[in-house]
């Protein structure tokens, strides 16, 4: 089996985590901090920034998650146009209630492969919305592992917070790889 990863950054990352896990060919969704100063190093359980550093929005990291997927069952454009579902990519800094640089929304890739089909899809959806999008599509620079306590926190904490729409995590649930996705 092909394993591939990507990089999502979509606001907060727990509900975006909790989508991604959900959809049929997603290995695993690991969140994490992305894009930012490397020197910041307050995570006590390994290298890498903490979470309250990075909620000060000066290290420069976003909250992302690792998705990392089987393309024969979930090709990366079918992935994307699924992430763009659940973003709002017109909006700078904030997704939902939460505002910040660590909010924003990006598509961090690791190969220029998954760079052109990341483009292509951009640029489409673009184009059909007429509107300018803001999500960030670049290279990944770095990525660190959120703290213990944020891994599958909205399974740990099903009545957490999350500026996902619950509907959202039902169609995940049942959308089947090669569905239309609308």
């Amino acid at each position: 089996m092909e394993k591939k990863e990507i990089y999502l950054a979509g606001g907060c990352f727990w509900g975006v985590e909790h989508f991604f896990s959900l959809l049929e060919g997603v290995l695993s969704a690991e969140p994490g901090y992305a894009n930012g100063d490397a020197s910041f190093n307050g995570n006590q359980e390994g290298e890498g920034p903490s979470y309250k550093e990075v909620y000060t929005d000066r290290t420069g990291f976003a909250e992302t998650v690792k998705v990392t997927y089987n393309p024969e069952v979930m090709p990366l454009d079918a992935l994307l146009r699924l992430y763009f579902k659940i973003i709002d990519p017109t909006s700078l800094n904030r997704q939902g209630h939460d505002c910040g640089t660590r909010y924003r929304t990006g598509i961090f890739y690791c190969s220029q492969e998954d760079f052109r089909v990341a483009k292509a899809v951009y640029e489409e959806l673009e184009k059909k919305s007429g509107q300018k999008f803001v999500v960030e599509l670049c290279p990944l620079e770095n990525f660190f592992r959120a703290e213990e306590y944020h891994q599958k926190y909205l399974d740990k904490n099903p009545d957490g917070y999350c500026h996902l729409p619950l509907e959202m995590f039902r169609f995940a649930k049942n959308y089947k790889a090669g569905d239309p996705i609308g």
